[in-house]
């Protein structure tokens, strides 16, 4: 399933859904730009690496804040940036651009230290928004219980559109990635390096701390509000 836009429309331009879309695509252009020594080498540095973070925590502490700006492939950065861009902008209109930077970046925290948490002992670096998002999905649900998400779907040969409640749109991912992350407990090589914990915490730490930062919004006028004719 790939979600194609929901029906809940925000109210003000969410300025901090786009400063980071536009900085997680910069980073990842100049990803681009480096040799692949050096992108090894600058993954390996700025990527959060649980052993690390457990090891030597007030050294690596900075990894996790930089690892959510770090891309692994043209797939990974535009999945990411494509749901954010889908649900980031209504959850920014409930808390207020500034509230909607912290709870985003605390996301992400929660996210890498899960993911730390459950494998503290792994050497491979966790790159990726994914955690921080997930967050911006758990307060989506929280906000929005009663939105639909129009999603296209496959189904054999035969691919339509539908309209799905996010209770159950989020609730099924929410479920694939627990599901998901029980099987990398047992076979962690099948399932292809994915940080599955690092969404589950994410989420939850988005379900459960949403209300605390709702409100205080300022409301910020779309561009064609400025011009309507």
């Amino acid at each position: 399933m790939i979600p194609i836009k929901d029906t809940v429309r925000a109210r003000s331009f969410p300025i901090v859904n786009w400063l980071i879309i536009i900085a997680n695509f910069l980073v990842f252009f100049y990803e681009l730009s480096l040799s692949h020594p050096a992108l090894r080498h600058f993954v390996a540095t700025y990527g959060m690496v649980p052993a690390r973070l457990w090891h030597d925590p007030a050294a690596a502490w900075p990894t996790i804040f930089t690892s959510m700006f770090i891309h692994g492939g043209w797939f990974h950065i535009l999945s990411n940036m494509w749901v954010l861009y889908i649900f980031g902008d209504n959850v920014e209109d409930r808390m207020g651009s500034g509230k909607y930077l912290i709870f985003y970046l605390l996301s992400g925290v929660a996210a890498a230290l899960l993911q730390a948490y459950v494998l503290p002992n792994s050497h491979i670096p966790t790159v990726g928004a994914s955690g921080a998002i997930a967050g911006v999905l758990g307060a989506y649900l929280v906000f929005f219980p009663n939105s639909r998400v129009i999603t296209l779907v496959f189904f054999f040969v035969f691919v339509t559109f539908v309209e799905i409640p996010s209770v159950l749109f989020l609730g099924f991912w929410f479920f694939t990635q627990l599901y998901s992350g029980w099987l990398a407990l047992l076979s962690p090589t099948a399932m292809g390096g994915v940080a599955w914990w690092a969404h589950v915490g994410g989420f939850v730490f988005g379900m459960l701390f949403a209300k605390p930062f709702e409100g205080g919004h300022y409301r910020r006028p779309f561009p064609d509000e400025f011009f309507p004719w």
